[in-house]
């Protein structure tokens, strides 16, 4: 396992990164562009998670990071149910959702996986970075 120096090291952030790239394009068929509310908030909702992830990284300790990773993992929830909105009112077919869908698990238990080894790191008083 390499060194992690930057939030940009961190696979769950790379992942976060496709997926934020993944929704856009999906975002980009022609029914998600007269449906302003809904493509927006899956824009935010996607850009948080990778966000999050990036600003708990930049703050002071594994606490603080542990709170932020909990803000991402919520939001690639929502993204999950935007997805399930978006199939039921036909925007996304199912091979498109279930594609995204386990994109985002993945992400979500990769998430929960990280918050797991933080807070076990945390007790025994070491520091991630």
């Amino acid at each position: 396992m390499s060194k992690i120096e930057r939030f940009e090291d961190l696979e769950v952030w790379k992942m976060a990164r496709s997926f934020s790239k993944n929704i856009y394009l999906i975002l980009e068929k022609e029914l998600f562009l007269k449906d302003f509310r809904l493509r927006d908030q899956m824009r935010g909702s996607v850009g948080s998670i990778m966000d999050n992830i990036a600003e708990g990284f930049e703050r002071n300790g594994n606490k603080e990071f542990v709170q932020f990773l909990f803000i991402s993992k919520g939001s690639c929830g929502e993204v999950r149910s935007q997805l399930y909105r978006a199939l039921d009112i036909g925007y996304i077919c199912q091979e498109e959702f279930d594609k995204l869908y386990q994109e985002a698990l993945k992400i979500s238990q990769s998430l929960s996986g990280f918050i797991k080894y933080l807070k076990a790191s945390e007790f025994q008083g070491t520091k991630y970075k």
